[in-house]
């Protein structure tokens, strides 16, 4: 008997990978409590080691946080997959008096935690699940957006027809696959919060001067960073041009100086009174084998 696959289904699109999402934070010391003590993240250790900004690393993606008046994307929301959600509560408790007096918060809710940054951001953590967030243990599996009614369909279609990425729209969601099991999100309501306009994503293409030369060609502003990036500032409408959705992409190709750097993560769970030796890197992959489905 001859298997059958659902090849369109490992089918990535023209986004590669999801490389960063960047919020502006206002305090670093505040952050370093909430993103490394309590979400149990990793400070990228080469990079931005200052105070004035700091990297943090989700696997092979990143939260950029340079300092500045306090980025507040209401109706966004970013899910992680993290490694284990009771330690992930313990830290987010024992981190509540440190960031008592901001706008800190968590739920736990039977599949996942919810939790609120000091300043207001939401982001809503799962344990690992190969079915539903891929191989592994530490991810950032998806942003989300609130957009109004009538824009999903506009958006899956600009991020098909010009991105060359896999996108569909259906009951008012668009979704936009941006790398291996990463997602954009976009859910339409019908009192949407507005837009938060300092708030940026980052994503690799393969195809990088496609939509660069389509974008230009339908007179959506493009801004120049360098040989290896660009930076558009908003989605349109395919027939009128109108912007559907504010969200500023730095675009990087493949050819990136970063695209791959291997990122540290560091193993969340090692503590002075429980340290077990030759563990403190994360595996973030669980590991994911091959099938095979005739013999040789």
């Amino acid at each position: 008997m001859t298997a059958t696959y659902d090849r369109a289904s490992e089918d990535l699109g023209n986004i590669v990978n999801l490389g960063h999402v960047n919020f502006r934070v206002p305090d670093q010391g505040l952050a370093t409590a909430f993103y490394m003590t309590g979400l149990g993240l990793t400070r990228d250790p080469f990079m931005m080691t200052g105070t004035n900004n700091m990297w943090v690393n989700v696997a092979d993606s990143q939260f950029h946080l340079p300092t500045g008046p306090a980025t507040v994307a209401r109706g966004v929301v970013t899910r992680l997959v993290i490694p284990d959600l009771k330690q992930l509560a313990e830290r987010l408790e024992r981190v509540r008096k440190e960031l008592d007096g901001t706008l800190f918060d968590f739920r736990v809710a039977p599949d996942h935690v919810e939790v609120i940054c000091p300043w207001g951001n939401t982001f809503i953590c799962h344990a690992p699940d190969g079915a539903r967030f891929g191989p592994y243990r530490l991810w950032m599996s998806e942003v989300r957006f609130e957009v109004a009614r009538g824009a999903a369909a506009p958006i899956a279609r600009f991020y098909r027809e010009v991105m060359g990425a896999v996108a569909r729209a259906d009951a008012g969601e668009a979704r936009v696959s941006c790398g291996h099991h990463q997602t954009l999100v976009f859910i339409e309501c019908d009192a949407p919060e507005p837009a938060c306009l300092d708030h940026h994503i980052q994503i690799y293409l393969a195809d990088f001067s496609g939509p660069y030369d389509r974008m230009k060609a339908m007179g959506l502003r493009v801004d120049e960073s360098s040989q290896w990036q660009y930076r558009i500032i908003s989605i349109p409408d395919m027939d009128s041009g109108a912007e559907v959705f504010p969200l500023d992409h730095e675009i990087r190709s493949m050819t990136h100086p970063m695209f791959g750097r291997q990122l540290i993560n560091r193993n969340p769970a090692q503590a002075i009174f429980s340290y077990a030796n030759g563990q403190d890197e994360l595996n973030w992959r669980m590991g994911q084998p091959m099938r095979r489905d005739r013999k040789e």
